[in-house]
């Protein structure tokens, strides 16, 4: 199943990767291996991982303390979020 990220989680997604990468370029590198695997077990068995909320799922990636939030959509898979799992309960609500 196709997926697409909503601009926020894009945007979260491409600072985390930045700060890793002013620590170290193999850490890094590490986390956007873990995100993408995460994501592919996500397309691979979208029902698979925990509802959290109305019909937003999260799988957590390996290694990092991040989860992915997303939804089942009709014919994609909407990633609303790639959260930090320390950061603030619930910011990213509005934008389902």
């Amino acid at each position: 199943m196709r997926y697409v990220f909503h601009p926020k989680a894009l945007n979260e997604y491409g600072e985390a990767v930045q700060d890793y990468t002013e620590k170290r370029v193999k850490v890094a590198q590490a986390f956007i291996d873990a995100i993408e695997d995460t994501v592919y077990r996500i397309r691979e068995f979208p029902t698979r991982y925990a509802v959290i909320e109305d019909d937003v799922r999260r799988c957590m990636a390996r290694t990092f303390p991040y989860g992915i939030l997303y939804t089942i959509e009709q014919d994609y898979i909407l990633i609303l979020a790639i959260m930090h799992c320390s950061r603030e309960p619930g910011y990213w609500k509005d934008r389902k």
